[in-house]
């Protein structure tokens, strides 16, 4: 069976796009969240988190009113810079970040969480400017919890289908990610071609996984030893 690896190239390529971004604003977002107290807070955060429970088709028809061309973002987009957001790769990529975006965010709030205020507060009284006192103290104590984040949602990016379906469609060697790939060779009764971007797919997912677990289990050692 001759395989073209189109579909991986583009997986890839849109799951490290959308979780370099979703690292930024998951980042930027929990922290701004987790410093502040405000009427509508937990609303605003439920919003966040609403990709978790709705069902991709519903996410992937929300993107495509906004988005599409008749639609506010999509002709804005147009209009300004000339750039089409529906049946492209921009469409995947952004699909991709509003799937994966509540698990960075949630695994973000974790993490600040967990950092000591004190520690912070000693920093403070050193003369430290909030920035210094991000990179220097937040940062680097959060790291674990934003990295098994960023782990979640380059997994999350690289398995969307529903929502980038919608947005995306599927056109070959342009929007085929892997998991579109293996709906399309499905339907058109190509299980051989099916079956080896299952295994692909599912090969990825799980070395992501066992990953994540072999370090979070090796950072919990070295904590337990410094104790």
């Amino acid at each position: 069976m001759e395989t073209n690896l189109t579909p991986l190239l583009l997986s890839l390529q849109v799951a490290v796009l959308s979780t370099s971004i979703v690292f930024v604003i998951g980042i930027a977002l929990a922290r701004c969240m987790t410093r502040r107290h405000f009427f509508g807070k937990h609303v605003l955060e439920s919003f966040f988190l609403l990709p978790l429970v709705l069902p991709p088709t519903v996410i992937g028809f929300g993107l495509l009113l906004l988005f599409g061309k008749n639609g506010f973002l999509g002709k804005l987009l147009d209009q300004w810079f000339g750039i089409t957001v529906v049946f492209t790769l921009t469409g995947a990529v952004i699909a991709s970040i509003v799937v994966s975006f509540p698990l960075m965010y949630q695994s973000a709030v974790a993490a600040f969480t967990s950092v000591d205020r004190r520690l912070e507060d000693a920093a403070r009284t050193m003369g430290a400017s909030e920035w210094r006192l991000f990179w220097t103290v937040v940062f680097p104590l959060a790291w674990p919890g934003l990295l098994a984040g960023f782990v979640l949602s380059f997994a999350r990016g690289l398995g969307e289908f529903g929502a980038t379906l919608m947005l995306a469609g599927y056109l070959p060697g342009r929007t085929d990610t892997i998991p579109v790939a293996i709906y399309f060779a499905v339907e058109s009764g190509q299980m051989e071609k099916a079956m080896f971007w299952v295994i692909i797919i599912v090969a990825l997912g799980m070395s992501t996984t066992l990953w994540l677990n072999w370090w979070s289990r090796r950072n919990l050692r070295r904590y337990a030893n410094q104790k």
